[in-house]
C-alpha cells in the first residue's frame, strides 16, 4: 500500500550577516560558532517547540575540513546546547549544499520518517580557502574527455559569456545593480527580520598596561555591499581568469563567511504546538550540465523544480539566483526569459557575498522573509554548482 507524502513546513529561518573573507568581520570567528549562533536563534524564534523533538540536523558545507571538519553539523548541535538526542550530518554539494540540506530535511518529513528537522549551511572562507587546504585531484580529469572538470570556476564563466554572448558592459552593469539593490535593501531594513546578529570578541593590546583587553561588538549587517561602486570603477578592473576575457573581480561573487539555519516540521507538529508556518517547501531539483559551462546549470534545474511543484515559471514571484558570476546569471536570465525585476531584487552574491555551502540556507531565509514582506506566493532559491550542476528549490508562502 502506497503511503501518501505529507508536506514539510518551515517555521523558522534565519542567518548571520555575511562577512568578507580574509580581512572581514568574521576572519577570527570559527565556522562552528557561526553555526551555533543561528541554531540557537532558529529555536528561539519558535519557543513553543520542544527541541527534543528534532530528529536530525543536516548542514551543508563546501569544504568540510580543518576548522570545518569533525562533522560540523553534530559539533554545532552539541556546542549550541541543544539536546544530544539530535543527530547531525554534514553534506557537500558545493554551492548548493545549503539548499540541498533543506531539501533532504524536507524529504525526511515528507516520507514520514521525522516530524521535526533542522537544516542549514555554514562556510568560513577565511579559515578554509577555496579548494580546501590540501586539494588532491584525480589526474584522469586532465584527459581530453574530462578536462572540463579541471576548469576553474572563472574560466567556466568566461565560456558561458562567450557561448551566450554576454558582454563585459552587461556584466559590469549587472554588478553595479547588485550593489545598488543591496544598499537600498539594507537602508530600508529589509534584511533585518532574517538576520541574527553575532557578537564578536576583539583582543586589543593596551600599550600602557601591556595587557590584552577583550572588547565585544555586535554585527548585524552584511559588509560586502559598497555604496561607492560605479560603472567607471568596474570598467577599470582587469580580467582575472583569461587574458582577453570579460570576467573580473568586480563582476564575480565575493568570497565570504556566514551561516544559515531553518527548522522544518510536519503538519502534525504545527497543530500540536500551535505553530504558524512561514512557508511550505514545495519542490527541489538538481540537474547536470557540461562542467566547462557549469554556470548555466540553473537553466536546467529551474524548469525541473517548477514541474515538480506543479507550477509554471511565471508563477515564481521572487528568484534568489546566486550571482556566482554576472556572466552566468545574465545567461540564465536570458536563456529562460526570466523577469529581471523578480531576480535578486535586493542584490545578490556580487554585492552581498557567497559563503559557498551556506549560501543556499542563507538565501532560503531571504526568500521566505521576502515573500511575507511583499505578500507574494512562490519564491525560488537557485544556483550553479561546481563540476557542472544546477539546483533549485521552491518555497510557498503560507
Amino acid at each position: 500500500m502506497t503511503k501518501q507524502l505529507q508536506d514539510a513546513y518551515i517555521v523558522s529561518a534565519t542567518r548571520t550577516p555575511i562577512g568578507k573573507s580574509g580581512r572581514g568581520m568574521f576572519r577570527n570567528t570559527r565556522p562552528d560558532d557561526l553555526l551555533v549562533r543561528v541554531l540557537q536563534s532558529a529555536f528561539a524564534q519558535v519557543p513553543n517547540l520542544d527541541p527534543k523533538l528534532a530528529e536530525d540536523a543536516i548542514i551543508g558545507c563546501s569544504f568540510p575540513e580543518g576548522a570545518q571538519g569533525l562533522n560540523l553539523a553534530r559539533m554545532g548541535i552539541l556546542l549550541a546546547g541543544l539536546p544530544n538526542t539530535i543527530g547531525g550530518v554534514t553534506i557537500n554539494r558545493y554551492c548548493a549544499s545549503g539548499i540541498t540540506a533543506v531539501a533532504m530535511a524536507a524529504d525526511r518529513i515528507r516520507v514520514g520518517q521525522a516530524d521535526v528537522m533542522i537544516a542549514g549551511g555554514v562556510e568560513s572562507m577565511s579559515m578554509v580557502p577555496m579548494m580546501g587546504s590540501n586539494p588532491s585531484m584525480n589526474m584522469a580529469i586532465l584527459k581530453d574527455e574530462n578536462v572540463g572538470m579541471a576548469y576553474g570556476m572563472g574560466l567556466t564563466a568566461e565560456k558561458v559569456a562567450q557561448q551566450w554572448k554576454v558582454s563585459r558592459e552587461a556584466q559590469d552593469a549587472f554588478a553595479l545593480q547588485s550593489h545598488q539593490r543591496a544598499i537600498a535593501a539594507q537602508n530600508a531594513g529589509y534584511f533585518d527580520a532574517e538576520t541574527t546578529s553575532v557578537d564578536i570578541i576583539d583582543r586589543v593590546p593596551n600599550l600602557a598596561t601591556g595587557e590584552i583587553e577583550l572588547k565585544t561588538r555586535t554585527v548585524s549587517r552584511d559588509e560586502g555591499a559598497r555604496p561607492d561602486t560605479s560603472i567607471e570603477g568596474l570598467a577599470k578592473l582587469k580580467p582575472v581568469f583569461a587574458a582577453k576575457g570579460s570576467v573580473t573581480a568586480g563582476n564575480s561573487s565575493q568570497t565570504s563567511d556566514g551561516a544559515g539555519a531553518l527548522i522544518l516540521v510536519s503538519e502534525k507538529i504545527l497543530k500540536e504546538f500551535n505553530l504558524t508556518p512561514l512557508a511550505r517547501f514545495a519542490s527541489f531539483a538538481v540537474r547536470g550540465v557540461p562542467p566547462e559551462i557549469m554556470g548555466i546549470g540553473p537553466k536546467e534545474a529551474i524548469p525541473a523544480a517548477c514541474r515538480a511543484a506543479g507550477i509554471t515559471q511565471d508563477q515564481i514571484d521572487w528568484f534568489e539566483l546566486n550571482e556566482a558570476f554576472a556572466a552566468q546569471s545574465l545567461a540564465v536570465v536570458q536563456d529562460l526569459g526570466l523577469d529581471p525585476s523578480k531576480v535578486n531584487p535586493m542584490g545578490g552574491a556580487i554585492a552581498l557575498g557567497h559563503p559557498l555551502g551556506a549560501t543556499g540556507a542563507i538565501r532560503s531565509a531571504t526568500t521566505i522573509h521576502a515573500l511575507h514582506r511583499n505578500n507574494l506566493k512562490y519564491g525560488m532559491v537557485t544556483m550553479c554548482v561546481g563540476t557542472g550542476m544546477g539546483a533549485a528549490g521552491i518555497f510557498e508562502r503560507m
